[in-house]
C-alpha cells in the first residue's frame, strides 16, 4: 500500500498556503491492507475546548519542540490513539488546509498496520473508527454543505459511517486525498450535479 501511494502522489503538488498562522499537522492514516485499505478517524471529546464532539484525524497544534509538522502529526498520533511514529510509513503532504479557528493545518499521509492495536486517549478522544476506502470511492455523500471562507463558497461533501458524521476541515483533507490519489474528480468549488432518478412507465 505504501509504494501505490507513493507513486500515486509522486506527481502532486500539495497546495501551499502563504499565511502567518499557529500550525498544527494531522496524520491521514490508511491501513496496509492493499485489497481493503481503510482510513482512521477519531472522534473528539465533548469536554474540549475547539472541535468537540466532531470526526478528526489524529493530530493537533505543534509544539515549539517539534522539529518538523510531520513529527508534530506524529507525536500527536501517538498521543491520541497511542500509535507509536516508528508503526507510521509517512508517504507525502496533502495540501494546507485553514481551520475556522485560525490554525494553518498540514496532512500527512501515512500507512499504518492494519492489525496494530489502537487505543483512544480519554482526556482527547471518545472513539476510534475505520472507513473502507472504497465506501468514498463511491461517493456516497449523505449531503453537501456550502461552506464560505476566504471570499469563497466551498462545496463540501459530507459522509456518514454508522453513527460519525466527517464533514468540514476533515471532508475537505479527505477530499484532497481521494482527488490526488484516486483522481476522483470532487470539485469542492462547483456544487454538485443533481443526481438523475429513473422512474417506470
Amino acid at each position: 500500500m505504501h509504494d501505490l501511494l507513493k507513486e500515486r502522489l509522486a506527481g502532486y503538488a500539495p497546495r501551499q498556503l502563504a499565511l502567518d498562522y499557529p500550525e498544527a499537522g494531522i496524520l491521514v492514516p490508511i491501513t496496509d491492507d492493499i485489497r481493503n485499505p481503510e482510513m482512521v478517524f477519531t472522534l473528539r471529546s465533548a469536554n474540549l475546548n475547539t472541535h468537540r464532539g466532531q470526526v478528526a484525524f489524529p493530530g493537533g497544534k505543534r509544539d515549539v519542540t517539534d522539529p518538523s509538522l510531520v513529527a508534530t502529526a506524529l507525536r500527536e498520533t501517538h498521543e491520541e490513539i497511542g500509535l507509536p511514529p516508528d508503526q507510521v510509513r509517512v508517504v507525502a503532504p496533502l495540501s494546507q488546509v485553514m481551520s475556522r479557528y485560525g490554525i494553518l493545518v498540514t496532512p500527512y499521509v501515512g500507512v499504518i498496520p492494519g492489525d496494530h492495536p489502537l487505543s483512544a486517549n480519554p482526556h482527547e478522544i471518545e472513539s476510534i473508527f475505520r472507513v473502507p476506502l472504497e465506501f468514498f470511492l463511491e461517493d456516497r455523500r449523505e449531503r453537501t454543505d456550502a461552506l464560505d471562507f476566504l471570499n469563497h463558497t466551498f462545496y463540501v461533501p459530507c459522509y456518514r459511517w454508522e453513527r460519525y458524521e466527517i464533514w468540514g476541515l476533515s471532508a475537505v483533507v479527505l477530499v484532497d486525498f481521494l482527488n490526488a490519489v484516486y483522481d476522483v474528480g470532487i470539485d469542492l468549488l462547483e456544487p454538485p450535479a443533481p443526481k438523475t432518478s429513473r422512474t417506470g412507465g
